[in-house]
């Protein structure tokens, strides 16, 4: 098993590819905190994990604040004993629209959530990993983060924010702990039609996307859990300060 007696902890793991990967993580071996803000998803998935033979804890947290990472990294410690993995994956999503018709709530809730959570979770979870002979603090950022596509722009400067948080982290947390990034491109997930609820017809702009992609698809949850697994996991103990695109060849094109 790739995590075989590691500690990792999964924001947003209620649903999507949180969920995913805490359902991955476990079947390899971690042992798990699944960290939503809503408390029913997150106690779901764990009981799910448990229900499989793994183990794992579900906590309550707003990542947007120091007060929720810290609760997340203080859960992990008290149940488990510390922390191995930290994967940043709680995000918002944002309906598509010109930056005439998005508010300035809206932008400081993306960059709350988006690029603000991760920095927050490395501010309170680095002291446990840097405890950790080969620890991994892993960031969800979208292709939308060096990609640009009208209408997105919120969004965007977001998760832009994500992948140069991840090289900044990468510098300055080596050697003792490796900072990576997953880039996923639209994901079928609950979130991808918030995306899209602005559109005119939502399943047509949805297909076109797909069309899109060299491989035929749109992301899977599972598919970005397997990438994040590669960057928690040993076999990458020589990379940090990257942007894995896991976007079906999308990134080939430019």
């Amino acid at each position: 098993m790739k995590l075989e007696n590691k500690i990792a902890v999964v924001t947003g793991g209620g649903s999507g590819m949180g969920r995913a990967g805490a359902i991955l993580f476990a079947k390899e071996g971690a042992r798990v905190v699944v960290a939503d803000l809503d408390e029913v998803a997150a106690k779901e998935v764990a009981a799910e994990v448990s229900g499989s033979g793994g183990e794992a804890v579900a906590v309550s947290a707003d990542v947007a604040t120091l007060e929720g990472n810290e609760a997340i990294v203080s859960a992990a410690v008290d149940t488990f004993g510390g922390i191995d993995i930290f994967w940043a994956n709680a995000g918002v999503a944002a309906p598509m629209s010109p930056v005439s018709e998005q508010s300035i709530e809206f932008f400081d809730t993306l960059m709350a959530v988006n690029a603000k959570g991760p920095w927050l979770g490395a501010r309170a979870a680095m002291p446990q990993l840097r405890k950790r002979p080969v620890a991994s603090f892993i960031i969800t950022s979208s292709l939308s983060g060096f990609r640009a596509r009208p209408n997105n722009s919120a969004y965007s400067a977001s998760k832009g924010a994500a992948i140069q948080l991840t090289r900044a982290l990468a510098v300055e947390f080596a050697p003792d702990v490796r900072v990576n990034t997953v880039a996923p491109v639209s994901t079928e997930t609950p979130m991808l039609r918030t995306f899209m609820a602005k559109q005119d017809d939502i399943e047509a702009t949805i297909a076109g996307q797909r069309a899109g992609v060299p491989l035929g698809r749109l992301a899977r949850p599972e598919d970005i859990a397997k990438a994040a697994l590669f960057l928690a996991g040993d076999d990458s103990e020589f990379i940090t300060g990257i942007t894995v695109p896991v976007d079906g060849g999308i990134s080939a094109r430019s």
